[in-house]
Formats: structure tokens, C-alpha cells, sequence
């Protein structure tokens, strides 16, 4: 795949790649993640014998620029932008916290043939505690004050619910320094995430714009807070189905999520 780039509506270069042929597919990234680190590149790969995949660098990652002040819209526009290079309508495939991406992207009317949805961090009943009050001021502040290590450790702990014990450990792991430095984009997944750590049921009527075919999916490995939510995000989501994929945590692997993702996809 060869780097292109695209200029989002506030003039900021999103780079991207395309790989295959068939109809288009754009691929989303949660937090953290971008072309070089996290699924989008495997699944890409994967999809590329019957479909042309889209898989670009969210704003303030890898390849992609940025600019100031933040506001969530731009990463909409980020999103049309290169929908707009596949050609809409499109398929949109989604990780993790690039799952509200999409859905904001969706409620303001980006032409879409089918939605797939993995595991976006929702909490909606008591199977764990709710993020604290202050954890995105907190992330932010962090972030503010140039600890990117340690927003890093506190949104694994507080946020994910990962072990303390393990999020000590994390600085001696390999990407570690790509953590470091992808950190202050958490700050901007956190707009978009909302209230989906608050431990509350999912409004009703949140998601009746969308009209397109959905399929939400989680990993049965994955912890139950994760999978009470998805299950309650596809019930959200008109017609949505939910779907189970064996042995799978949040760290999807491509092999065992694609042939499901091209069974909906077809």
C-alpha cells in the first residue's frame, strides 16, 4: 500500500491507504491506534480480495497532521474526507472508541452501505465500577501538564480496568513509547466517548438515526461490562445484530474477525 493524503475541510493533511479492489470499505481506529499500530492494517490485508479498504491515520497520529484548537467535528470531516476519496456510499468498520466516530459521522448524514461495530467501550450496568467523575478532566490535565506516561497508566487503570499491578509493568513493554506518544489524542477520543463510561443504560432513542445495516460485534473473552454493552448498543441501534466471535478479547485478531466481517459485508 502506497501513503496518499487527503485535506480535511479545516485544511489538515489526513494520510491514508488503499488496498484491493471490490466495494469500499473504511476501517476506524480506537485510541491509541493508527495504520502502523493496531488492527486496522491485518484486517485491511485480509479484506483486500473483495473489497477496496480504506485505513487512514485519525488527526494527530502517525502520518496525519493536526490543528488547533480541537473539536470533534473535524474528525467527522476527517472521516468524510476520505469517504469521499473511496466513493460514497461506503462500508465503515470500527474499533473500540472509533466506534463513536462513526456514529457521529453517520447522525450527520455520511452516505454509508453498512456499519460493523467492534466493542465500543460502554459501560450500562453494574458489572464494574463507572469511570470517576472527573476521569476525562483528569486524562486532560494530565496531558496539560506533559505526562503523557502517566495519562497512559491512569486511562488503562481507570478507564480500561486493567490491573494496577499490570499497568505498572507497562513501560517495559514493547510500544510503549508509541503510547507515549499517541497519548494526547485520548483527549480527543474522550469527546467523542461521552457519557459511555458512566455505567448508565443508553438513552433511548440515542441511535434511531441510524438506518443503515449494523452488526455489532464482541469478543467472548472480553470482560462482561464490555459485552453487557455491546449487546445493549445493538438493541439501541435499529435492526442492529449482535454478534459473538469465539476466543476473541478486545484485541481482535483479524484472522477470526474478517471471515465473519466479509459474511456481513457481501
Amino acid at each position: 500500500m502506497t501513503t496518499a493524503t487527503v485535506v480535511s475541510k479545516d485544511g489538515t493533511t489526513i494520510a491514508y491507504e488503499k488496498i484491493g479492489s471490490g466495494p469500499a470499505v473504511v476501517l476506524v481506529d480506537g485510541a491509541f491506534c493508527y495504520r502502523d499500530m493496531g488492527p486496522s492494517r491485518p484486517v485491511a490485508e485480509q479484506l483486500s480480495d473483495r473489497f477496496t479498504v480504506y485505513i487512514y491515520d485519525r488527526r494527530a497520529r502517525g502520518e496525519s497532521g493536526d490543528t488547533l484548537p480541537y473539536d470533534p467535528q473535524r474528525e467527522v470531516e476527517d472521516l468524510q474526507a476520505v469517504a469521499a476519496e473511496a466513493g460514497e456510499p461506503v462500508d465503515l468498520v470500527a474499533f473500540s472508541s472509533g466506534c463513536p466516530v462513526v456514529l457521529a459521522a453517520v447522525r450527520q448524514g455520511l452516505a454509508v452501505r453498512r456499519i460493523a461495530l467492534y466493542e465500543f467501550p460502554l459501560v450500562v450496568d453494574d458489572s464494574r465500577p463507572p469511570a470517576p467523575e472527573d476521569y476525562q478532566q483528569h486524562i486532560r490535565d494530565l496531558i496539560a501538564a506533559g505526562k503523557n506516561g502517566a495519562a497512559v497508566k491512569y486511562f488503562m487503570h481507570s478507564g480500561v480496568r486493567l490491573p494496577r499491578l499490570l499497568v505498572e509493568l507497562f513501560p517495559v513493554f514493547p510500544g510503549w513509547s508509541k503510547l507515549k506518544k499517541t497519548a494526547p489524542t485520548l483527549t480527543y477520543d474522550g469527546r467523542f466517548m461521552g457519557d459511555a463510561l458512566d455505567g448508565r443504560p443508553i438513552p433511548a432513542g440515542r441511535y434511531d438515526y441510524v438506518s443503515a445495516p449494523t452488526t455489532v460485534y464482541a469478543g467472548t473473552k472480553s470482560p462482561a461490562w464490555m459485552r453487557n454493552g455491546n449487546s445493549a448498543l445493538a438493541q439501541a441501534i435499529p435492526g442492529a445484530k449482535f454478534v459473538d466471535l469465539p476466543g476473541q478479547t478486545h484485541q481482535v485478531k483479524a484472522a477470526k474477525f474478517v471471515p465473519a466481517l466479509k459474511e456481513f459485508l457481501q
